[in-house]
């Protein structure tokens, strides 16, 4: 079989809310009243962090779907202030979020052990906060939130195949500037900057899903130990230090964008490796003078910046049942699903959404079980299952 990227359909069940007149449907998706009804009807789990898992109403997958949102709409009124990424977690949230998504990532690879008829994937993507809220391809809910998925392979299989010149599918190494002008330095400072034990630079070719043909010219690690490796504090720390190795990267890259032999930010997690590896570096530098001579003369490039990091980190198994770690500049919105080269149309039928739904609640309820018992929050009721 021919491998690329697939495009799946998937029904869902229509929302029954209205939004108000006037108000673009992802700005109401990011207000406390639409973050109640998706406690309220969707909810499985909360905890006092204000961590909230919950049922993708508008889903990807009929196999296993579900998410973590890092609630802050009640103690966070203004959109842009509320954390869009790890870093801006508290430490103690965090420390429950890593073991949420543990127990998470552990059930998935145990209800499908086998790589050659499911594909697994968790992780969050994040936008950035200058990013306008109208603007096409924002998320609807505009907070820190976690993905995991699960599709049958067989399904991928017998799925239509995608455009690949769907843009969408162009964040990973045909257009990214990461990819495109500076891939030797980009990698060259993940090298050099991070001190890993647990996570191992894989090449292309051992994080590339086969049937797919995706991911495409991203940095990928491998956890050493496989699911077992998550239950261990140093990962997490150094899934940690990844993204913020990218953050340093991507925001001394727009800093040189926005202005000429910019000063080296301040804040920075490695400033001795971006000092020595980014900023005397032609690549680098050059890259950034053709993204700013172009921004000055074509408006619209330049309202499509993010100038703020903007990325996905995933963490997903490969054919190899390898657990595989990568981040992705997220420099045109698309899911986290299409990084690896799956593209999902959604589709309103609720009487087809509703012949796979009793295996995806039993499944979450069961997910929701082993949290409880963990410690990890307290159930909720809705009207389609108990507290």
């Amino acid at each position: 079989m021919q491998s690329g990227p697939r495009e799946i359909v998937t029904p869902f069940r229509p929302i029954p809310l209205d939004v108000p007149e006037a108000m673009a449907p992802n700005e109401f998706f990011n207000s406390t009243e639409n973050l109640d009804d998706l406690m309220h009807n969707n909810g499985l789990l909360t905890n006092p962090e204000n961590l909230l898992l919950y049922r993708k109403a508008l889903g990807h997958s009929r196999e296993f779907d579900t998410s973590i949102i890092y609630n802050s709409s009640k103690c966070i009124l203004n959109p842009l202030g509320r954390p869009v990424r790890r870093t801006q977690v508290p430490v103690d949230v965090k420390h429950i979020w890593n073991r949420m998504n543990q127990i998470i990532i552990d059930y998935m690879v145990e209800c499908y052990p086998d790589p050659e008829s499911h594909l697994l994937l968790a992780g969050e993507a994040s936008l950035d906060a200058t990013w306008p809220l109208t603007s096409p391809g924002v998320p609807s809910i505009r907070m820190l939130h976690n993905h995991f998925m699960v599709f049958s392979k067989d399904e991928l299989r017998a799925a239509a195949p995608a455009d690949p010149k769907n843009p969408n599918l162009t964040d990973g190494g045909q257009h990214s500037l990461f990819e495109a002008y500076m891939h030797d330095v980009y990698r060259e400072f993940f090298d050099r900057a991070l001190d890993l034990e647990l996570l191992w630079p894989v090449g292309e070719a051992g994080s590339r899903i086969e049937l797919t043909g995706y991911p495409q010219g991203l940095p990928s690690w491998e956890i050493q130990g496989g699911v077992a490796t998550l239950e261990e504090v140093g990962f997490w720390n150094e899934y940690d230090e990844i993204l913020k190795g990218f953050m340093d990267f991507y925001r001394s890259f727009f800093s040189q964008v926005s202005t000429r032999n910019a000063p080296m930010l301040d804040d920075l997690y490695f400033p001795e490796h971006v000092e020595n590896v980014l900023l005397f570096n032609n690549d680098f530098l050059k890259t950034a003078k053709k993204v700013r001579d172009r921004c000055i003369v074509d408006a619209a490039y330049a309202n499509a910046i993010r100038w703020q990091p903007a990325f996905k980190q995933l963490i997903y198994r490969n054919d190899e049942d390898k657990l595989i770690v990568t981040i992705s500049q997220n420099s045109i919105g698309n899911a986290i699903t299409e990084l690896l080269g799956v593209v999902v149309k959604r589709i309103p039928d609720a009487a087809a959404y509703e012949r796979f739904e009793p295996q995806l609640i039993e499944q979450l309820l069961e997910v929701r079980r082993r949290l409880i018992e963990a410690d990890l929050g307290e159930g909720i009721e809705t009207p389609y299952w108990p507290g």
